[in-house]
């Protein structure tokens, strides 16, 4: 009987330990998370930093469709393990040669009583933050399930002020907003501009990644990593209480996902800082993905490219053949016998001209949009057989143009327009891939504008996000690198597979054509956008009135010439574009030099000075050489950056050759306003350099022979 007794209330006394707080410190201590088990078998977390709270209390859980028993109460643990992790590797490319990867690690077993359900809840804490999800072990009692909502809360502590575009299932194509938390309700209609694919859900709804800033000075950012056969997940305010919770993207039937055991969510993200530099110089969405599954990694190689885009972005060219045909049929209509429109860029001559300017200035590769048949009317009839990939128009000549461009060492790089029929990508995906490999194309680009087929799908739920994987995986195989454009913002995975060396999902320069983008967009990209990785924002754009490319566009691009300078060093990417026309560049092949010199791949990157939506400022090393890049990009006021320069070599001299804003430089009203000084600087310099509203400075910084 004794013996009976003292079992029991050993037993008791182990199930009410499971349910006090289990804690996990990060390495260094400054972040502490506490896992526990409230009334009613709730999963919660908590976090704090320095020892102030930064997520309050946030319980956990998922709801299941037509279940009666959903995976959010009626939980005990059954066990807890803890683990350290410390390692570091090195990426095939990215911003620096070497990557920690240092974290405590608790694994939570959840077992539901009623159902005896079991759910590990993993949590890695890091110095800079926190990364979780859902684990479903193999068992019998849940095998097959559909997720009707993840009901992940990020509980905050307070009315923060956050730069957030609206919740949306289709893009991310959106200028930021800033706001307090409690005004997103009031502003949303406003921040819905017009998108060729949208769909919103919620007047407090957001997209990850979501920065914010605390009153106390702190800086949180919410995102995912891992996006793995799942649905994106976006994020519902309760302005009230002022609670995130996660809202996933619903399929054509609503089902926001299909699971199968064994299997695991993507990870849950939380960032935290009192230094905004740190949250830009993290690499926890990358250390949360898998290690590279590319065993010859060779052939994917950092792009610097020129291409036939931006002309027709500006509606100066067209990207279709001929304006006489009302539709087009591919293998029906004959494109040799109706009359061409004089407008198309993707003639052999034009495309020549490019490569000769490669060649000349030392371009990797050129880009060639509208080259393919089916151009005519792509876009908004929910056509399902819109291109082959393969079939180009009369006065575009394949091998002629691989030919020439392998003449002067230059490459060319495929584009793959789908109109978001995704179905006929992937039905002509391995022709299209060879037909790359046979006229050596080494990387593509691939768009999904528009509503996507079959009816009814959306851009980021699960059935697509597992196509932008498949494609992926594909084009590994015939050693392709991917940069897709309008697909789910990125979480990490080129970890994974490297060759996805670029992706778009965010407002684009292209937009600059479109109307505009706000004098600060860039200065909140780098905390958001590329949180999950290297976007492919096109910059270089030299001439900032539109109307003089087309006459009627009159747009202008807002943006000062030395910040688009800088945006090659300060917008992160192994795949830069300089986007606009050869002879604007002409025009400036003073300042034209930076592009031509700026690297593309770095050993180390150094955020010198940051502040979301105001300016940022990074020094970064070229791979294998003892080069230095400078970047700063500034928001809508005139400011002064003071920079030390002790990231050099000590005893070494170098020659900065510095790219700035003149004195009355200014986005709007004088944007091509810059100058170029020199001067010789050691680890011990100091540099003061004023940048414009819009403006910035680029510095080329090179050791002295």
């Amino acid at each position: 009987m004794k013996k009976s007794l003292i079992t029991t209330l050993a037993l008791l006394l182990l199930a009410f330990n499971f349910t006090i707080a289990q804690e996990l410190k990060s390495p260094n201590g400054t972040l502490v998370m506490q896992f526990s088990i409230e009334n009613n078998g709730i999963p919660t977390y908590q976090l704090s930093y320095k020892n102030q709270t930064v997520i309050q209390t946030s319980q956990l859980g998922l709801e299941l469709k037509d279940d009666k028993k959903s995976l959010l109460d009626d939980f005990t643990v059954s066990k807890t393990e803890r683990t350290t992790f410390d390692e570091t590797w090195q990426p095939v490319w990215g911003e620096v040669k070497d990557i920690r990867n240092h974290y405590n690690e608790l694994a939570v077993t959840l077992t539901q009583n009623e159902t005896n359900r079991i759910v590990v809840i993993r949590f890695r804490l890091f110095d800079e933050g926190l990364g979780f999800r859902y684990e479903f072990p193999v068992q019998n009692n849940l095998v097959y399930f559909v997720i009707k909502e993840e009901k992940t809360q990020f509980a905050m502590t307070g009315d923060h002020t956050a730069f957030w575009i609206p919740g949306d299932y289709d893009t991310q194509e959106y200028d930021y907003t800033e706001s307090k938390l409690s005004e997103i309700r009031g502003l949303s209609e406003k921040a819905m501009t017009e998108n060729l694919s949208q769909k919103s859900f919620s007047s407090t709804g957001v997209q990850t990644a979501l920065i914010m800033k605390t009153a106390e000075g702190l800086y949180l950012n919410l995102h995912e990593a891992a996006l793995i056969d799942y649905s994106c997940m976006h994020l519902n305010l309760d302005d009230k209480n002022m609670v995130f919770e996660s809202w996933l993207t619903p399929d054509a039937n609503g089902d926001k996902g299909y699971m199968q055991a064994p299997s695991q969510s993507p990870w849950r993200t939380i960032m935290v800082s009192d230094d905004a530099r740190d949250i830009l110089a993290s690499k926890i969405t990358l250390n949360l993905n898998d290690p590279c599954k590319i065993e010859d990694t060779s052939w994917i190689k950092p792009v610097k490219y020129i291409g036939v885009w931006w002309e027709m972005i500006t509606g100066k060219s067209s990207w279709s053949y001929t304006d006489e045909l009302p539709a087009v049929q591919l293998g029906i209509t004959d494109f040799t016998k109706v009359t061409p429109n004089s407008t198309h860029a993707a003639n052999n001559a034009k495309v020549k001209h490019y490569i000769d300017f490669a060649a000349e200035h030392g371009f990797d590769a050129v880009l060639v949009e509208g080259w393919n048949q089916g151009w005519e009317d792509w876009y908004g009839h929910s056509k399902d057989y819109v291109f082959d990939f393969v079939t180009p128009y009369p006065d575009f000549n394949v091998e002629a143009i691989h030919k020439y461009a392998a003449s002067k060492g230059v490459k060319m790089i495929m584009h793959h327009e789908t109109s978001g029929s995704v179905r006929n990508y992937e039905r002509h995906m391995d022709q299209a891939y060879q037909f790359m490999k046979d006229h050596g194309y080494d990387a593509v680009k691939s768009g999904y504008v528009g509503a996507i087929l079959p009816r009814g799908e959306n851009h980021y739920n699960q059935w697509i996000v597992n196509h932008y994987q498949y494609a992926l995986e594909k084009a590994a195989n015939y050693k392709i690198m991917i940069n897709a454009h309008e697909a789910v913002r990125p979480t990490g995975i080129c970890r994974t597979y490297p060759n996805l060396i670029g992706n778009e999902s965010a407002r684009g320069t292209e937009y600059q054509a479109f109307g505009g983008s706000k004098p600060n967009h860039v200065t909140i990209l780098p905390f958001t956008r590329l949180i999950g990785g290297p976007m492919d924002y096109t910059p270089g754009i030299f001439e900032m009135d539109i109307s003089k490319l087309n006459p009627n566009n009159n747009s202008h691009v807002n943006s000062t010439l030395a910040n688009q300078l800088a945006l090659y060093v300060t917008m992160y990417s192994p795949l830069q574009m300089a986007a606009d026309l050869p002879e604007h560049y002409e025009q400036f092949m003073d300042a034209f030099q930076f592009i031509k010199e700026v690297a593309i791949d770095w050993d180390k990157s150094i955020y010198l000075e940051a502040e979301p939506g105001h300016f940022i400022t990074v020094a970064r090393k070229e791979k294998k050489a003892n080069n230095w890049f400078v970047g700063n990009v500034n928001g809508n006021n005139a400011r002064t950056s003071t920079i030390t320069l002790d990231f050099l070599e000590k005893g070494k001299q170098y020659i900065a050759t510095i790219y700035a804003d003149a004195k009355d430089a200014h986005y709007k009203t004088n944007p091509q306003a810059y100058t170029i000084t020199t001067k010789k600087v050691t680890s011990k310099s100091k540099l003061s350099q004023w940048s414009a509203p819009g403006g910035g400075f680029a510095i080329s910084i090179k050791e002295v022979q």
